[in-house]
């Protein structure tokens, strides 16, 4: 059975993933650094100051009363929230993702399609009384003198 687990574990494409998925969870976190500090941090700027991570509405107040000057001061007291200011962080960071993946599989796509370039027009024939090489527009055969039927 280890025997067996090493061979699959041993395979290109198990290894391929194996890497895939390592890359793309460090991927996801500079994907989120750029959003939380890069991206929303000029919008808010341009909203009037606003920290979308502390974007949230107290549902329930915790062990101490709010109002909370902040998210984490909501759940260090045991508030229950909806955390719509992370929410907001998270789409953002998934259109970007999703817009990498897209440049990712649209260049893949033109790579592939430049391998599957159809084969070249044909310019010359065979000709059907004496086999030589002729050619495509001819109508006698320079070879053998015959003439051809325009097909």
């Amino acid at each position: 059975m280890l025997k067996d687990f090493k061979e699959f574990a041993m395979r290109g494409n198990v290894l391929d993933m194996a890497v895939g998925i390592i890359i793309g969870a460090a991927f996801g976190g500079i994907v989120s650094s750029l959003v939380s500090d890069m991206i929303m941090p000029p919008i808010g700027l341009l909203l009037g100051n606003i920290d979308f991570s502390n974007l949230f509405l107290v549902l329930k107040a915790g062990k101490i009363a709010g109002p909370y000057a902040s998210l984490a001061a909501a759940k260090a007291a045991g508030a229950v929230s909806i955390n719509s200011g992370l929410f907001v962080n998270t789409i953002i960071s998934f259109i970007i993702v999703a817009f990498a993946v897209f440049l990712l599989i649209r260049s893949i796509n033109k790579l592939r399609r430049q391998e599957e370039a159809p084969p070249p027009v044909p310019t010359t024939k065979e000709c059907t009384y004496c086999y030589s090489s002729i050619p495509i527009k001819a109508t006698r055969c320079p070879h053998c003198t015959s003439e051809l039927k325009m097909s």
